[in-house]
């Protein structure tokens, strides 16, 4: 009988957990099927097109992703992602994190991206991807390896959203 998904926090900066690299995943339960499905519930409700594991507060190498339309669904869920190949071509895209709210920037990625990774019943599985996808996953699989979008821009750059953070922080602790 399957369980419902659950909600979970998602973790904000400047927490520690978004800067450690995710431990792999050993081996695919139904308590790995049941996180992909909490942290599925969780990138809808954000709402997002992303979440990696760590931004829930677990550190494991585990990503969803749904980069299509609001009425064309094309959820992904991969445990163990690794990118094995990327194109010379480079694109320009404005990115935000649910881990750095209120905050974007342009990043410059790769424009395509191919990636291996274990779907939820543990085949192996590679997909092509391009465009918002291919920011899409190469963003995600950075918080697995410890990386935040942030630290693909200029140092004044992220320097100001860093001091905007920090201020937000005092701020909320102040109220609280």
């Amino acid at each position: 009988m399957p369980v419902t998904a659950k909600l979970m926090p998602i973790i904000k900066m400047p927490d520690p957990i978004l800067r450690r690299t995710a431990m792999p995943v050993s081996e695919i339960t139904d308590g790995t099927r049941q996180l992909l499905d909490d942290m599925t519930a969780t990138m809808y409700d954000a709402p997002g097109i992303g979440l990696a594991a760590p931004q829930v507060n677990i550190s494991q190498r585990i990503i969803v992703m749904d980069c299509g339309k609001d009425d064309d669904s094309k959820l992904i869920k991969m445990v163990n992602p690794e990118i094995i190949d990327v194109s010379e071509a480079h694109t320009l895209l404005e990115e935000g994190c649910l881990s750095i709210p209120d905050q974007t920037a342009d990043v410059e990625r790769p424009a395509e991206v191919k990636v291996q990774y274990l779907d939820e019943n543990g085949v192996s599985q590679s997909i092509v991807a391009n465009d918002l996808l291919a920011a899409c996953v190469q963003h995600e699989i950075d918080h697995l390896n410890g990386v935040l979008f942030i630290d693909h821009i200029s140092r004044l750059k992220r320097d100001m959203i860093l001091r905007r953070i920090m201020k937000e922080t005092r701020q909320s602790t102040l109220k609280n």
